[in-house]
């Protein structure tokens, strides 16, 4: 009976004083600052209330051979014999240590509010919301020669993933970012191999934002300044065009692409200006906080003009008839410039605009522009969402519908043109068909830019750098667009209609609607 008791007692004791695995990562996340370090050393030592605990595996092998661990059905590691002989220390066996962890544990530094400089830094989802953690004897591995395979099985529909290692942030709150330094990104039809020369925690993001080297981003910022400088250039000159053609024949339409083009200006003038003169201005200069409202209204009025264009062109195409509106273009000039000077004089009564900072993932200055202070992170993102993210949206959507529309009614014209000629032409007909879908090329991109549609490609710098390459360059260069569109419809009007001998209607008609009332 006493030796029964005491035996019961031993036991008891000996479990209340015993560190189980269940408990270890909240017992250590409940530490704050640098968890991480605790859970890496208890979860080597502890021992689970049952058998085994799912996500959890503890291996002893020789240092001499390669080490498989399997945490999950999902979750592979391989460590070659190299990197156990330098962990082992003054032993010939080696304890490894697997283990999956839920993503949400890990808290991310403040985000970084560019792209430009981070070499290192991604961010993005983390896969199926699972870390994995490895150890491996007491010694930290780094710098491996023969690097550590972890294997992150995935389905089909997963197109791309990037590897990455937990780094801690250093400020002593437990954050820290995903980083790729070290890590190699393997892609199969069923799995993330990931090829890193340290040990750590490991995930792997999908769908993560594009991380733009120092190399780009200088070239990237030469085509910026080179676009915008031409652009500038060529949309004044377009603005000359317009002014002489709304002299010699004041239309409508031609007021209304008038206004857009004078935006235009504002906006690359504003943005060389904010850009090149931040440098020249002190931290607090209030001439920096009057550049980044120009810049933020230029921006503004573009993109309102940009929507009233589309608006014209449902009129005109879809309308058609009674679309008589008395002081037609005083009431888009009030829309055109007066929206975008209402919301401006808001923000700038608010305080949003001064000096923006761009940062790498190092909190290292790259560069500046005057734009919305960055020492109000919260008004800079409500102000940039709705301003620079949801109008833009907005404003693609609908006049996508409308280039979509104009592409539609072209295809109709087309459809029902039938004056060809006789078959005995053949040879000039098919002639007469390959210039005139030359010209509705023409014109359905000289209206793609019109109606602001390479804004839609602000999608793409998300999906890969080449993305990023294509929406800097078609951005930067729209003023150029814009100015070969005028000479386009300069010479339209100046030709006529039938100065050729193969009527060329669809074409004719869609040229010539820019400048119908």
């Amino acid at each position: 009976m006493w030796v029964t008791l005491f035996l019961i007692t031993i036991i008891c004791f000996s479990a209340s004083g015993a560190d189980f695995c269940e408990s270890v990562l909240r017992e250590c996340v409940q530490t704050g600052a640098s968890w991480t370090r605790c859970y890496e050393d208890r979860i080597a030592t502890c021992r689970p209330k049952g058998r085994s605990m799912p996500g959890l595996k503890h291996l002893t092998v020789d240092s001499l051979q390669e080490a498989n661990v399997s945490p999950t059905f999902q979750h592979r590691v391989h460590i070659p014999s190299s990197a156990l002989q330098r962990s082992r220390g003054n032993v010939s066996e080696v304890l490894v240590v697997a283990s999956v962890i839920n993503s949400t544990y890990f808290k991310l530094s403040p985000p970084r509010r560019s792209r430009l400089g981070q070499f290192h830094r991604r961010e993005g989802v983390v896969f199926r919301g699972s870390v994995l953690s490895v150890r491996a004897g007491n010694v930290t591995l780094i710098d491996l020669p023969q690097p550590i395979k972890l294997i992150f099985s995935h389905d089909k529909e997963v197109e791309n993933g990037t590897c990455v290692f937990w780094q801690e942030s250093g400020t002593k709150d437990g954050t820290g970012y995903w980083s790729v330094e070290g890590c190699e990104t393997t892609k199969t039809a069923e799995e993330f191999i990931c090829s890193c020369n340290h040990l750590s925690f490991f995930a792997v993001l999908v769908n993560p934002k594009i991380s733009v080297k120092k190399s780009d981003a200088e070239k990237l910022s030469y085509i910026t300044y080179a676009g915008s400088g031409l652009s500038a250039l060529f949309t004044f000159i377009s603005l000359i065009i317009y002014i002489c053609l709304h002299r010699w024949r004041p239309e409508k339409v031609v007021g209304l692409h008038m206004q857009l083009t004078g935006a235009m200006l504002c906006l690359h003038v504003a943005f060389l200006l904010s850009s090149l003169l931040v440098q020249r201005l002190k931290e607090d200069s209030s001439f920096c906080l009057v550049l980044g409202l120009f810049l933020h209204w230029s921006l503004l009025a573009t993109l309102t003009w940009t929507a009233l264009e589309g608006f014209h062109l449902y009129l005109l195409l879809v309308r058609v008839f009674n679309i008589y509106v008395r002081r037609y273009l005083l009431k888009l000039s009030l829309v055109g410039w007066g929206v975008p000077t209402l919301v401006a004089a808001i923000c700038g009564i608010s305080g949003v605009y001064g000096k923006y900072t761009l940062k790498d993932a190092n909190n290292t200055t790259t560069a500046h522009i005057c734009w919305m202070s960055s020492d109000f992170p919260q008004k800079l993102l409500l102000t940039s969402y709705i301003t620079t993210v949801a109008f833009p949206f907005l404003v693609v959507v609908f006049n996508g519908c409308m280039l979509g529309l104009v592409v539609f009614k072209m295809w109709k014209i087309r459809k029902d043109d039938r004056d060809f000629g006789s078959n005995s032409d053949w040879k000039r007909i098919n002639k007469a068909k390959r210039k005139r879908l030359w010209k509705d090329s023409v014109t359905v991109l000289g209206l793609s830019c019109v109606l602001g549609l390479p804004w839609g490609l602000a999608s793409t710098t998300y999906i890969s750098l080449a993305g990023i390459y294509v929406f800097t360059i078609f951005n930067s260069l729209q003023g150029v667009f814009v100015f070969l569109w005028s000479v386009a419809l300069t010479w339209s009007q100046s030709r006529g209609v039938n100065n050729s001998s193969v009527r060329d209607s669809s074409s004719q008609k869609m040229m010539t609607t820019s400048f119908n009332n």
